[in-house]
């Protein structure tokens, strides 16, 4: 190592480097001080040293909060590459500890949290007290990015070959979507729909850039007819109640489905579109080379397990 990589090296506090990620991703330097447990005061004078030490602006400071500067944008990369190799670094001596101990930092999609992950989570978390999993919800595409920029260890999401990216995926489980509607709409006599017929009502969707909502723009586009999505809301329990209130239909994983079906008095039927059967992919930047706590994980979400039918009756 030359000397003044060496300098350089020696400048950068990687307290610094978590604090300075933590702010990034709050936004502000407050709520970061609030996450840490540390004085706002004490983290402003650990980013200006940490200007000092690169020799240029990190971030904008403004009255709400804080934004990268092209430099910052570099910085937060670099850092959470470093970060994640320490992590990595901490996971592999942990083999050597009495015990496996550490945490695992997931993201995945609503479909995913919803029907599978609690049963999966809640075996694994008996079987491995030790470990802690920070699970977050976030649209697929976001998860696809949290994995690449090394925010997330791994992700559950339903792209399975993301374009521009060199992800790391693997199959975890499958799902139909279905469509939903009140008791008594004129569409619940039939067994099955194509999507097509679908156009002809209101819709209720979820964000924009959810996976379903991109999957119906795209049949949509197909088919050349317009999308009439006049109600978009974030969660699936919102979705139902929309819908019962006679707002609209919707597509919902089947399994999904049966376990909200509580939530109004409703009625589903199969989606014919070959799109409407979705896989849903286990994402890693590389799975061989995980902290052994996330590998283990990875192992346990892999296995393969007497997943619940979806019900033969949708009433």
């Amino acid at each position: 190592m030359k000397n003044s990589e060496r300098s350089f090296a020696r400048r950068i506090d990687l307290t610094s480097l978590q604090l300075f990620v933590a702010v990034c991703e709050l936004g502000s330097i407050g709520r970061a001080a609030e996450r840490e447990f540390i004085a706002a005061s004490a983290i402003s004078k650990r980013l200006s040293d940490l200007e000092t030490a690169v020799e240029t602006a990190l971030l904008y400071r403004h009255s709400r909060g804080v934004t990268l500067t092209p430099a910052g944008e570099s910085l937060l990369h670099h850092a959470r590459t470093v970060l994640f190799g320490l992590e990595r670094m901490q996971g592999e001596l942990s083999e050597y500890a009495g015990g496996v101990r550490g945490h695992v930092r997931m993201h995945a999609n609503i479909s995913a949290i919803v029907q599978f992950l609690p049963e999966d989570l809640g075996a694994f978390a008996r079987t491995h007290r030790q470990i802690k999993i920070d699970l977050q919800e976030h649209l697929s595409p976001a998860v696809l990015h949290a994995v690449q920029e090394g925010a997330a260890d791994l992700g559950i999401c339903s792209l399975s070959n993301p374009v521009g990216t060199a992800l790391q995926s693997r199959p975890y489980r499958h799902d139909r979507l279905v469509l939903v509607m009140p008791q008594g709409h004129a569409l619940s006599a039939q067994a099955a729909i194509n999507f097509a017929e679908v156009l002809d009502w209101d819709i209720v969707g979820l964000h924009a850039h959810s996976s379903i909502s991109l999957a119906m723009r795209a049949a949509a586009a197909a088919a050349g007819r317009p999308l009439r999505q006049r109600i978009q809301v974030t969660g699936l329990d919102a979705m139902c109640r929309m819908i019962d209130n006679g707002l609209g239909v919707g597509l919902l994983p089947d399994r999904a489905f049966a376990l909200m079906r509580g939530v109004g008095n409703l009625h589903a039927i199969a989606l014919n579109d070959a799109w409407a059967q979705r896989e849903l992919r286990l994402v890693a930047r590389d799975f061989d080379a995980l902290p052994v706590t996330a590998r283990l994980l990875v192992e346990h979400l892999l296995t393969p397990l007497a997943e619940t039918p979806s019900p033969t009756s949708t009433t």
